[in-house]
């Protein structure tokens, strides 16, 4: 199974019980299609087969398509299911994915403004948000726009309608109570001001405004006017689960910043960045960042940021934010100005470290996508920590190196030897072989002496991991006494069925071996032991990186030279 594929189950099987936005992602790093969930885990683990990654039945012929080609998936957590709505709309229309098909036009969701240019200004419904400082904006809103509006309108008495002033002469709101009739003068622009900022303020406070509501209702009712009374009760209930609020699109059009935020625990660090544009979050993004350390100082921690901002902002952006925004607690460090000053000669940016509003709720939301991927690092540290206690190894294995050997008929014979670190495959330290051995245990030899020498150029990892049995151990620790090293050595073998390997996902009985306290030891997990799931897992894409190799040299009709890698 490939790394990916693997990578993929490994993410399915830890997603958060969150809302948010998911995006799947094909083996080229292209965009497929983003999607919204109230359960982020419920809903992206509905397209597939958890056990294998494939498709799941029940999909139509274009979702069961898109899903062959996911290769990777990567999430944002939002607050409410609400931000995660607006947050699909503003991402679709942005990177209009591939097998995106609704939402791609120019529509967004509504919002109510408030134009106090205007000698009398009133709320109104728009789409389309104007650059201009005299327009404020609230929303947008999912649903309930316009119960909003009309629930101000009942509430507060301003002008109703727009040609209002031009006609001269009060309509039949003025006489039912609801418009103050500035087209007949019976109100000045200074009465009328202090109406519209209690309107306002009701529109900022949802509370208040179903308050007001509330007063309004039982005042009809105990007029015996039930139907209006049924009216409001109704938008009341509809009003008391909505959300007016979102920190994923502002009314602030000037809002071009960039977020980072760093959060470590244990032996991870996590950079996340958001980016917002025009008032609205377009992407994230995050890098993990090994810190080989069990806690972070001060020192530590602000010298992981300085790292962070000199690698994005030394190079030429195609688009620079107004502001750069950082946690806070930042803001009395000692490199502070030394950042402010980078950022203001290389890009013009300024440095920020919000305290409260908008721009601190970023910072908050950032933080909580940092701490969702820390849990899935956590869940691959416990793994490790278990192997660590399982066979009594010096140091928890945060880098370990998996061989295999592949051959057919003593022929094209080839080795591969694959990295895992921090949780993921790094495939730039993969390395193949090739081998002269006629036998698989020459051949091990062969590979294992030739890594063992070019660990003045490539430091040795944490553990050894290859395929055999007690044997194979034996022989590796003897290659790595001479070299002068001393790293764990541990194999898994597969369960023979009829003398044959028996590779079942998930009912494998697997055996691991290893020394412990100097005396060999086997272990035959449950196939549900998430340590024995995780040595198959680095078995199967060595096995995977060997073969493949192994077929690339036979179609070439590979003669081995030796030394050659």
């Amino acid at each position: 199974m490939q790394a990916d594929k693997l990578e993929l189950i490994s993410t399915l099987k830890s997603l958060p019980h969150k809302s948010g936005i998911y995006q799947y992602y094909d083996a080229q790093g292209h965009l497929l299609y983003v999607g919204k969930a109230k359960n982020l885990h419920n809903r992206i683990r509905s397209y597939f087969r958890v056990s294998d990654a494939s498709p799941a039945s029940n999909l139509s012929p274009r979702i069961y398509h898109m899903i062959l080609k996911v290769a990777s998936i990567q999430t944002i957590i939002v607050d409410h299911e609400y931000d995660a709505l607006i947050l699909e709309n503003s991402l679709i229309k942005q990177l209009k994915p591939r097998y995106n098909i609704l939402l791609r036009d120019d529509k967004t969701y509504p919002y109510i403004y408030i134009d106090t240019s205007a000698p009398y200004p009133r709320p109104q419904i728009t789409r389309i948000k104007r650059k201009s400082k005299d327009c404020l904006y609230f929303g947008p809103f999912c649903t309930g726009s316009r119960d909003i509006l009309d629930s101000l309108y009942e509430i507060f008495p301003l002008v109703q309608k727009g040609n209002c002033l031009r006609e001269k002469k009060a309509c039949l709101f003025h006489q039912i109570q609801r418009c103050p009739a500035p087209c007949e003068g019976k109100i000045t622009q200074e009465q009328y001001a202090p109406i519209l900022q209690e309107a306002i303020l009701h529109l900022k406070d949802k509370k208040l405004l179903l308050q007001k509501l509330e007063t309004k209702m039982h005042s009809l009712a105990s007029q015996e006017r039930f139907e209006e009374a049924l009216v409001l009760r109704d938008r009341i209930k509809k009003l008391s689960v909505l959300v007016t609020k979102s920190n994923i699109d502002l009314h602030n059009t000037e809002a071009n910043w960039d977020i980072f935020v760093i959060v470590a625990e244990q032996k991870f660090a996590i950079l996340v960045k958001l980016y917002m544009r025009d008032g609205k979050l377009i992407s994230s993004d995050y890098e993990k960042i090994p810190t080989h350390t069990h806690s972070l100082d001060e020192a530590q921690i602000l010298s992981l940021y300085q790292q962070a901002l000199l690698n994005h902002y030394q190079k030429d952006l195609p688009y620079t934010p107004s502001a750069l925004l950082l946690p806070y607690e930042l803001h009395n460090a000692s490199q502070a100005q030394e950042w402010e000053e980078f950022l203001k000669t290389r890009q013009n940016i300024k440095l920020l470290f919000p305290q409260k509003g908008e721009k601190k709720e970023l910072i908050s939301l950032a933080k909580k996508n940092a701490k969702e991927i820390l849990k899935l690092k956590d869940s691959e540290l416990e793994l490790k920590e278990g192997l660590k206690e399982l066979f009594n190894l010096p140091c928890t294995p945060h880098r370990i190196e998996v061989f295999d050997t592949s051959h057919h008929g003593g022929s094209n014979n080839v080795g591969g030897m694959v990295v895992y670190e921090n949780g993921e495959f790094i495939k730039s330290s993969y390395r193949h072989y090739l081998l002269e051995g006629s036998d698989e245990y020459s051949q091990m030899q062969e590979m294992l002496v030739r890594r063992a020498k070019d660990f003045c150029n490539a430091s040795p990892p944490d553990l050894w991991l290859i395929d055999g049995g007690i044997a194979q151990i034996n022989l590796a620790q003897e290659i790595l006494e001479s070299s002068g090293s001393v790293i764990p050595v541990i194999s898994i073998s597969k369960e023979k069925l009829d003398h044959k390997a028996h590779r079942a996902k998930g009912r494998a009985k697997d055996k691991l071996r290893g020394y412990v306290k100097g005396e060999p030891k086997e272990f035959a997990l449950l196939p549900s032991d998430k340590r024995l799931q995780l040595c198959q897992k680095l078995r199967d894409e060595a096995h995977r990186w060997a073969i493949t190799f192994h077929r690339k040299k036979k179609l070439e009709g590979f003669v081995p030279k030796k030394g050659k890698d």
